[in-house]
């Protein structure tokens, strides 16, 4: 981005005041727990991809609830940004635009946060298009499976996805077509069930590597941050000190301890990590709407933090 670009996309997503404080320091705790003070949710999701809410409302709730900012991380895809910019823009509200990205290191599923980035580098979107045309063609595939032992159709899910051909398709919505269905009560109960990684139905979603995704990241002016990385819930195998530290000389920029799903052991394990390597600490409530019980702001990120974020972003 040229600099008139970055101020205009600063300005376009109220992050204009946010940024000029002092980088934070090493693996600083960057935490903020409920009921601890406001601070900045870092995990959020719309329609865009798997939540149930759009854009404009996750900015109305964060506002309501008295947080200092959000960002909007919809899997694999920057469709949600402009949505996101106009209600920053309309309920004077910061969000910092970004991306859930779905990688793999050596069988290791990762999710990685990228965070202000350029949204017209080709090579990030290029891998976009590829890792949706991806998840689009497993999901169908798992309800090819499914379809043989419950009442749920490829039309049947399709009815589930809220923005069209603009939203990452994946198992949120085949599990809200079991729901509607009768098969479940809820997406959690599905995803305990016929969506979970461990069912017979179960297909793993074609990957970049980990080390593409922070590569390609970090080329497209972006901050890198490794989303729960110790949630034993999610993973059987977690990636270990050694492949973070991997990450970490590839230029990845901090580690989201802060999370439900990374267990007080693992909390402390990631702590030490990002002191010892010099990584940014990051938390949010990986927020789905009515998707997920994860509550919007349970868990946050100071302002200094997400002030070092812009800073090294192509926002900054």
């Amino acid at each position: 981005m040229t600099n008139e670009a970055m101020r205009h996309a600063l300005s376009e997503y109220g992050l204009t005041h946010v940024g000029s404080g002092p980088e934070s320091g090493p693996g600083s705790a960057g935490k903020r727990e409920a009921g601890e003070g406001a601070g900045w949710d870092l995990h959020c999701h719309t329609v865009f991809s798997d939540g149930t809410e759009p854009p404009e409302q996750l900015v109305f709730q964060a506002r309501t609830l008295g947080l200092e900012g959000v960002a909007i991380t919809d899997h694999d895809t920057t469709q949600g940004w402009s949505a996101s910019a106009a209600a920053a823009r309309s309920q004077g509200f910061p969000v910092l635009p970004g991306t859930e990205i779905t990688a793999d290191d050596d069988g290791v599923s990762v999710h990685l946060l990228a965070y202000g980035y350029d949204p017209d580098d080709e090579s990030l979107s290029r891998l976009f298009r590829m890792t949706r045309q991806a998840r689009l063609e497993r999901a169908r595939k798992m309800v090819e499976a499914m379809s043989r032992d419950f009442p749920i159709t490829w039309d049947s899910v399709l009815v589930q996805v809220k923005e069209g051909g603009r939203t990452t398709v994946g198992r949120p919505h085949i599990a809200d077509a079991l729901v509607a269905a009768g098969v479940y009560r809820t997406r959690s109960e599905a995803f305990q069930g016929a969506c979970s990684s461990r069912s017979p139905y179960y297909r793993p979603t074609p990957s970049p590597s980990a080390p593409q995704a922070v590569e390609a990241v970090k080329a497209a002016g972006g901050v890198a941050v490794v989303a729960h990385p110790g949630a034993t819930k999610r993973n059987a195998v977690l990636l270990s000190d050694q492949q973070i530290e991997r990450l970490a000389a590839l230029g990845l920029d901090g580690l989201e301890v802060w999370h439900r799903d990374n267990s007080m052991a693992q909390r402390d394990r990631l702590l030490g990590l990002a002191r010892r390597l010099g990584l940014l600490v990051t938390g949010g409530s990986d927020w789905h709407g009515a998707g997920k019980p994860n509550r919007l702001g349970e868990h946050t990120t100071d302002r200094s933090t997400v002030e070092t974020i812009i800073a090294r972003s192509a926002l900054g």
